[in-house]
């Protein structure tokens, strides 16, 4: 009986260990998700397909724990002279950046040059801060270098959002707030950031009554609530900010599949600040903004049209 009990637990252990490395070599994101996810309006559909740039990808190795960077950006900045916006984007909990490779690359499709680590432990706003500083490198490279740096002179500092989920969520507060590049940033989006208590007691302190920039919070409804931050707890949230903000619930939308189920929206928030897309703003502003008559959304909110 002993040794057939043993045998039992080394078949679990082996099926657990299958089960872990299929988890960890699952993408977050789909590469078809923008086939996969429903929209709800004219906006959400247009901004959730690939925009009309062409995209290339470069990663850099550097010295730190989350091994590189990667920015995906359009093909065009290589050769020509115009500067674009940045994207930072801050990652989940064991959640790369090379597990949503597909939501990198429909942003840089809208004219964005996006750049993300491969950062598994992003709540303090660390590697978006160190992203920042890299772009400064790259955009300041002395021209004998040039050859091997597209980056350099094509980078706008005055044009910069970040962009985060769950874990990465609490990233983007803490990068906007307390970290030193924080009033670099114009515009930024938190999907199903980590609650306030749970935060706490991972040790992820945030305090969001210090955001000054414009932000858009979005999460999960699916089953009733986001179980990371339920519709209440972001309410709680939003409460707390006093910069321009908005937010939404997604029905019937997991947690994880916040990460990319909403793309359309955070796309047109920052084509909106960042690249002044009229059209894109048209989801959040003027008399019947799109996002606020959603049907797909619940518990929408604003303080941008109570002016």
């Amino acid at each position: 009986m002993g040794k057939g009990i043993l045998i039992g637990l080394l078949v679990l252990a082996a099926a657990g260990a299958v089960l872990l490395r299929w988890l960890g070599s699952r993408l977050a994101a789909p590469k078809n998700y923008q086939q996969m996810v429903e929209t709800g309006g004219p906006v959400e559909e247009k901004y959730l397909a690939s925009g009309p740039y062409e995209v290339s990808f470069r990663e850099e190795a550097v010295l730190q724990v989350f091994q590189k960077y990667l920015l995906y950006y359009p093909t065009e900045l290589e050769t020509g002279g115009d500067l674009y916006p940045v994207i930072v984007l801050c990652n989940g909990s064991g959640t790369p950046l090379s597990k949503y490779d597909a939501v990198a690359r429909h942003l840089a499709s809208w004219g964005f040059l996006v750049i993300g680590t491969e950062e598994t432990y992003a709540w303090n706003g660390f590697g978006a801060e160190m992203c920042l500083r890299h772009l400064e490198r790259l955009n300041s490279t002395a021209s004998a270098e040039e050859a091997e740096n597209p980056f350099y002179q094509r980078i706008d500092f005055d044009r910069v959002g970040i962009a985060g989920h769950s874990q990465g969520g609490v990233g983007v507060f803490n990068a906007i707030t307390s970290q030193p590049h924080a009033g670099t940033y114009r515009a930024a989006a938190a999907l199903s950031p980590t609650n306030r208590e749970l935060a706490h007691n991972l040790e992820w302190d945030y305090d969001a009554s210090q955001i000054n920039t414009p932000i858009l919070l979005l999460s999960g409804a699916g089953g009733g609530d986001d179980w990371v931050v339920t519709g209440e707890q972001l309410r709680e949230i939003y409460s707390e900010i006093s910069a321009p903000r908005y937010m939404a619930r997604r029905r019937e939308t997991g947690h994880g599949e916040m990460l990319y189920s909403a793309n359309g929206y955070v796309t047109a928030w920052f084509l909106w600040h960042l690249q002044g897309d009229a059209e894109a703003g048209g989801a959040f502003i003027g008399k019947t903004p799109e996002l606020m008559a959603n049907t797909l959304y619940q518990d929408q909110a604003n303080n941008i049209n109570e002016s």
